[in-house]
């Protein structure tokens, strides 16, 4: 395959990743959400990328949204959400924020391949993605990625589509979104 049609695979593998995502879970997030007094975002490698993306889009949004190990993110409290993106459930600096979040009062939310995982059984919200982890079998079929990209991928598109839906539960425009937008540049 050339360059192309590697781009039109990826897409492809897209296609039937998203038509696998839960309904009642996303929804269910989604609302979370919007009742949050403040989100907390984190994930490790690209799927912490994915996160600080969807930081910013609740930021522009109006919500009260902190990348965690940012040095100006305050502290979790009580009505405050984690939302944890983790292909595995099992990274170890991961659990340790969702039992220090829960700890304090905090909710815990959990987007992964796994929701059986360490941190699928502490979140309070699970939302499982298709993917593959990054550790998958050679020649699993499910992906013609390398290690976790579909998931990260996956992530990506599904907190751009929780954000669409809080546009449309809060009657927001993008318009009223770019007003968010940083200006100082």
């Amino acid at each position: 395959m050339n360059t192309v049609q590697y781009a039109e695979e990826i897409i492809n593998e897209l296609k039937r990743s998203v038509s696998r995502l839960p309904v009642r879970e996303a929804e269910e997030l989604a609302e979370r959400v919007l009742r949050a007094k403040r989100i907390f975002l984190a994930g490790a490698g690209r799927s912490g990328l994915m996160g600080r993306a969807f930081a910013m889009r609740l930021m522009h949004a109006g919500k009260d949204a902190y990348v965690v190990g940012e040095t100006v993110t305050p502290g979790i409290a009580e009505g405050d959400l984690l939302i944890l993106g983790s292909g595995s459930g099992e990274t170890q600096s991961l659990i340790a924020m969702a039992n220090k979040a829960k700890a304090l009062g905090a909710g815990v939310a959990v987007v992964t391949i796994n929701p059986e995982s360490t941190i699928g059984r502490l979140a309070d919200d699970t939302v499982k993605l298709p993917g593959a982890p990054k550790d998958q079998a050679a020649g699993s079929g499910s992906t013609i990625q390398p290690m976790a990209s579909l998931f990260e991928q996956t992530l990506l598109l599904f907190y751009d589509a929780v954000i669409l839906r809080l546009m449309d539960k809060t009657g927001q425009t993008t318009t009223q979104m770019f007003g968010k937008h940083a200006n100082l540049e």
